[in-house]
């Protein structure tokens, strides 16, 4: 079953499918063709541009030719360049970058209604430039750890100044008004949506933060990817947490998903728990949790507030998956530990009270100052006390042999 889940996962660099290949190519010299409409109402592919020419504005052209004009600035903006050597064609990516933006400023004015033919060769521009591979990550040349993205600035994506406008033009397609589900989601269709989600692995944040608002969109306006999109990210945690435990959009998966799961029914379906079990909860075991703790939380806090029964299962999947060794680790478990048990009622608390207390002796009686501290603070939360004291008999044993030995003991 595992090996079938893992099989629709995503591969890690995404390439161009040979279509979108063959009708846009990668260079200025590239062999673009678009196939020709039978349809005299739908504008044709233009000739092709050996060079890039300046194109006159929207604005200065007659009504009737703006959509022929829109095709050959698509064109333009399918020139590729080298973007590690900013002397290199500086002319004509300054001609590119000027085109794009007048995209973006007519897709986000509305002022003139973009046919269906011209969005579809939209989106595959778009796809064009921004669906590449993606560089090793510095992690995987040095084997290290992936750094804290707070820590580190990390790699920034040279084409960048050219990429974030693509980005910028998709996200205001996918908001527009004028842009129709029926129509639009014939070109983002699951393999687009597979392909944003592949470049999740990017190690530039801005790039990152682009992808999550813009996968965000597409999952509100497009109810019919809801359920796909959901499974797509499914796959992406499953191959992290047992695989690869590396991956850089992890966080940021999680901020889309904790929006999502604001949004769930009630009562749950039997869908959503199984995430929480088999995807959500197994994420506190890789090393690098911390970089993604804080989505993770808030994740895992909104199941429990949705459906408080589910507070006993999370209490014993942070249980299991509670670290031993590493101190930051256990700190952080104990914050979220604290937030749950705000959310859990007498019955749910009952079914982990005796393995919950033993573990939290334990933590009394670490020798990181820090981790007994921050079990003892437990105590300052006033329905967490009223718990404790519903069951005393089940817990001040446990707990006193602790506090005894933490006394008599513990260096700090």
């Amino acid at each position: 079953m595992f090996k079938k889940i893992i099989k629709g996962g995503q591969r890690k660099h995404s390439k161009l499918d040979s279509t979108d290949a063959s009708l846009y190519g990668s260079g200025p010299n590239s062999n673009a063709v678009a196939a020709l409409s039978r349809n005299s109402d739908v504008p044709m592919a233009p000739p092709l541009m050996a060079t890039m020419e300046p194109l006159p504005l929207f604005r200065d052209v007659p009504v009737s030719d703006r959509q022929n004009l829109f095709m050959r600035k698509l064109q333009i903006c399918c020139f590729q360049f080298d973007f590690c050597d900013t002397l290199k064609s500086a002319r004509e990516k300054e001609i590119k970058r000027q085109t794009l933006l007048e995209l973006v400023n007519l897709i986000q004015s509305g002022s003139s209604k973009i046919m269906e033919r011209c969005q579809e060769e939209m989106i595959k521009m778009i796809g064009v430039n921004i669906f590449r591979c993606l560089p090793p990550a510095s992690h995987e040349n040095t084997g290290q750890v992936a750094m804290d993205p707070e820590e580190d600035e990390g790699y920034l994506e040279p084409s960048w100044p050219h990429l974030h406008i693509v980005y910028e033009l998709l996200l205001r397609y996918v908001v527009s008004s004028d842009t129709g589900t029926k129509v639009a989601k014939r070109f983002i269709d699951h393999s687009f949506v597979l392909k944003l989600l592949d470049l999740f692995d990017s190690e530039d944040h801005r790039e990152r933060e682009f992808l999550k608002t813009i996968l965000h969109r597409i999952y509100g306006k497009f109810m019919v990817h809801r359920p796909f999109i959901r499974k797509a990210i499914n796959n992406i945690f499953f191959r992290f947490i047992y695989e690869t435990e590396r991956h850089s959009g992890i966080g940021e998966l999680l901020e889309i998903l904790g929006s999502i799961i604001n949004g769930f029914a009630l009562p749950m379906k039997e869908e959503h728990k199984l995430f929480l079990v088999r995807a959500l909860i197994p994420l506190h075991k890789p090393k690098p949790v911390g970089v993604y703790h804080q989505q993770l939380s808030y994740c895992i806090i909104q199941f429990v507030e949705k459906d408080y029964k589910l507070a006993d299962t999370v209490i014993k999947g942070l249980l299991k998956y509670w670290s031993l060794t590493n101190c930051q680790k256990e700190l952080l478990f104990l914050g979220e530990l604290e937030e749950v048990l705000e959310a859990t009622q007498s019955a749910e608390f009952q079914r982990c009270v005796v393995p919950l207390f033993r573990q939290i002796a334990r933590c009394l009686n670490s020798p990181h100052f820090q981790v007994a501290e921050r079990a003892l603070f437990l105590w300052n939360n006033e329905h967490i006390l009223s718990l404790i004291a519903q069951n005393q008999l089940a817990i001040l044993p446990i707990i006193f042999n602790a506090l005894e030995k933490n006394i008599q003991s513990h260096w700090n």
